[in-house]
Parts: C-alpha cells; sequence; structure tokens
C-alpha cells in the first residue's frame, strides 16, 4: 500500500520549498494526498477491508491537520497547494 520510491521522488521534487525539502508541510501534505488516493482505489475493490479503511481515516485525518497548520502559518501556500492537489475545502 506504500508509494513507490520514484513516485515519492516525484512528489517531493514537484512540492519541495528547496532542494532536499522532504519535511515541509506542503510536500507531507501532497505524500498523504497521493496515499490517500491509492487507499481510495484499494477500497473501491476490496469493500470489507476495515483495516486499510481506519488507516485511511488516520491519514484523512493527518492531512487535515497539517493544512489547518499550514493555513494559519501561509494562507498563500495553501491555496496554491489545494488547488494543485485538487482537494476540496
Amino acid at each position: 500500500m506504500s508509494l513507490g520510491a520514484a513516485r515519492k521522488r516525484e512528489i517531493v521534487q514537484a512540492h519541495a520549498r528547496k532542494t532536499g525539502d522532504s519535511g515541509s508541510p506542503e510536500v507531507q501534505v501532497a505524500l498523504f494526498s497521493a496515499r490517500i488516493q491509492e487507499l481510495t482505489e484499494h477500497l473501491k475493490t476490496h469493500v470489507k477491508d476495515h483495516h486499510s479503511r481506519r488507516g485511511l481515516l488516520r491519514l484523512v485525518g493527518k492531512r487535515r491537520r497539517l493544512l489547518d497548520y499550514l493555513r494559519s502559518e501561509n494562507a498563500e501556500s495553501y491555496k496554491r497547494l489545494i488547488e494543485q492537489l485538487g482537494i476540496r475545502r
């Protein structure tokens, strides 16, 4: 259920503030969003997989908390990020 190394590297490069940045809220939200999309597709075919559903809900909560933090710290970056990722908020 995890992202491949190449896909993860692409996401980090696309959303990093500077080279070598892998911990900024923008990068973390982008990585969570990719994992959320993968888990959502998995749950469409495996409806009774409740353990993965719980993991999905935890990821959504983590992403929401990070987005709330980003909105309070840097509203412009928050707006740009949700537009790039297509997150409805």
